[in-house]
């Protein structure tokens, strides 16, 4: 695979939130606005590219054995640095975000992009894999921020432009509001692959990922097992 491909595979073709399925804890709790999405978004892509840079250089001296305990401790400390710079610079996102901001940790896109890819491939493409896939974790988590606090309150990055007379949707600020948006936007990202597969002459399948027994995580359970 080359690298342009490894980028902006994340981009699109296995977008971590709507084509992977990944990550959908913080991505239904934090996205009631555009900037909670774009904070935990860029500040998972930090924790990605820097840990999928660690892991890479490190793959090599970390024993099979020990990977997980040993990838968790390299996620955890990228963590840390990205907690405690949003709480000394950014403290209203930071309180904004809360719990969710450590909870990084066990982000299922970083686990699963270190063992599936990091600990497998040389430093450029890890790079260029924790980059494309952090950058469409963000794209995602903004998109779904920008629809919920468009019709949850009119507004758009804090700035009113659906008017004063517009009756705000409430329910697309609450729990309920997140799954009924991210259902639609996974319904309109199939039909739009779909489209493209038919013009290209090509078969269409929806992402065996949506199927939870394929993800990566999943797999990863069973070769712990097995070992």
């Amino acid at each position: 695979m080359t690298a342009t491909a490894v980028f902006f595979r994340g981009l699109w073709k296995e977008n971590p939130i709507f084509r992977l399925l990944l990550g959908l804890c913080p991505t239904l709790a934090v996205t009631t606005s555009v900037v909670n999405g774009l904070g935990m978004g860029l500040a998972s892509t930090f924790v990605l590219l820097c840990s999928n840079t660690m892991i890479s250089l490190l793959r090599g001296f970390i024993p099979r054995k020990v990977r997980i305990p040993a990838y968790i401790v390299v996620i955890a400390s990228f963590v840390t640095i990205v907690d405690l710079v949003m709480h000394g610079f950014f403290f209203e996102l930071h309180r904004s975000l809360g719990l969710f901001i450590p909870l990084i940790v066990v982000n299922c896109i970083i686990l699963g992009r270190a063992e599936a890819f990091a600990s497998r491939n040389p430093l450029r493409l890890s790079v260029l894999d924790g980059l494309g896939m952090g950058l469409g974790f963000t794209a995602g988590l903004a998109i779904l921020g920008g629809v919920r606090e468009l019709l949850g309150s009119g507004s758009l990055l804090g700035i009113p432009v659906l008017g004063a007379d517009y009756p705000p949707a409430l329910v697309m600020i609450l729990p309920p509001g997140a799954f009924l948006t991210l259902g639609l936007l996974l319904a309109g990202m199939n039909k739009l692959e779909q489209r493209r597969a038919i013009r290209a002459g090509e078969a269409y399948a929806p992402p065996r990922e949506m199927d939870c027994g394929n993800c990566v995580l999943c797999n990863l359970g069973e070769n712990l097992r097995s070992e």
